[in-house]
């Protein structure tokens, strides 16, 4: 320990983590038998005076009982839980009471919205979840979302994601459901007799909506999308479902609308039984997250300096254990610093 003016300073770290662009130095005094602390906390400079950049990933646990879980990173490699890895929001809405597959957005507000998958099946409701909030702490009540309401039949709604379309001042919901009897030229090459594929509502404020329509057929089989926009251009990440022949892997489509219409879709730029993409551009490089789901079981990640080259960045990746499908997102200095400061 070293003097200071009466005071002494304490070596070591401060706190139990390290906060980027931030110094934190304790000291104590001795009065009598009192001890008294200060914490002296420094702002530090970066290149341009620019605080780090914050990145969240949502994601769930086991089969999404308990709910919602956040990691955060400042470069996008790294990952780390906040709130000790504990659930942000527990699941209330839908029979199955479960919260997979979060997806998180903020509007032009300032507001997050979250949706996720309630249920397995649609024959307890054809719904998903959502709610939203200010600082991702304190939450609205939870809503289930009525879709598909126009196909009585639809089996499933599954992954569904949001993407705010600046141009229309409105938010795109979208998804992937099997309507039994629909594509038939592709019914037998999934598993258990699902053949997804994407549909969409549009909606200005989460409590109406357009009806439910086809957002995308690639012409296959596929699940998980993902909308990620590059300049005047909108990528649909996705998975190709097929079990026969087996794919399993991770293709695009683009188009000049997040709403489509959409082109045919990419070459694989992944490896196989691979789900649950989602992706940003940090820096120079385009990264693209996901979930290798098989035995073993880890997260994977891809870069791109073009969209169109891509290089396996995996072993650089780290992430909280049992990390599932989630979305990865850019948040504001004061939000990150409100989800650190929870004890």
């Amino acid at each position: 320990m070293a003097e200071f003016r009466g005071i002494e300073r304490l070596t070591g770290p401060a706190t139990p983590f390290n906060l980027p662009g931030v110094r934190i130095e304790a000291y104590q005094r001795i009065l009598g038998h009192a001890r008294i602390f200060v914490f002296l906390v420094i702002i530090l400079a970066t290149n341009g005076s620019q605080a780090a950049e914050y990145f969240l990933f949502t994601s769930f646990r086991g089969n999404g009982e308990d709910g919602l879980h956040l990691a955060w990173s400042t470069n996008g490699y790294q990952w780390r839980s906040l709130n000790h890895d504990r659930s942000f929001l527990k699941p209330e809405v839908g029979a199955y009471k479960i919260m997979r597959d979060p997806c998180l957005a903020e509007g032009p507000d300032g507001t997050f919205h979250l949706v996720w998958t309630s249920g397995w099946t649609a024959e307890k409701g054809k719904l998903i979840g959502y709610a939203r909030s200010k600082d991702l702490v304190t939450w609205s009540d939870q809503q289930a979302i009525p879709l598909m309401e126009n196909e009585p039949n639809t089996r499933n709604i599954w992954a569904p994601e949001i993407f705010y379309d600046q141009a229309k001042a409105r938010w795109l919901v979208f998804w992937c459901s099997t309507i039994p009897g629909k594509f038939p030229e592709t019914a037998r090459t999934g598993d258990d007799g699902y053949n997804h594929r994407f549909y969409c509502v549009t909606t200005a404020d989460f409590k109406t909506f357009t009806e439910s329509r086809l957002l995308y057929d690639p012409g296959f089989n596929a699940i998980d999308a993902t909308l990620f926009q590059a300049g005047d251009k909108f990528y649909l990440f996705f998975k190709d479902e097929r079990k026969t022949p087996q794919k399993k892997n991770l293709r695009y489509a683009m188009a000049d609308h997040p709403d489509g219409p959409f082109g045919k879709p990419s070459e694989p730029f992944t490896g196989d039984w691979v789900e649950g993409p989602s992706a940003i551009k940090i820096k120079d490089e385009y990264l693209v997250y996901f979930d290798h789901y098989a035995q073993p079981h880890y997260y994977c990640a891809v870069r791109s300096k073009d969209l169109e080259h891509w290089e396996d960045c995996s072993r650089e990746i780290s992430l909280p254990k049992g990390h599932r499908h989630g979305t990865v997102l850019r948040v504001p200095y004061r939000i990150a610093q409100r989800l650190l400061a929870i004890p």
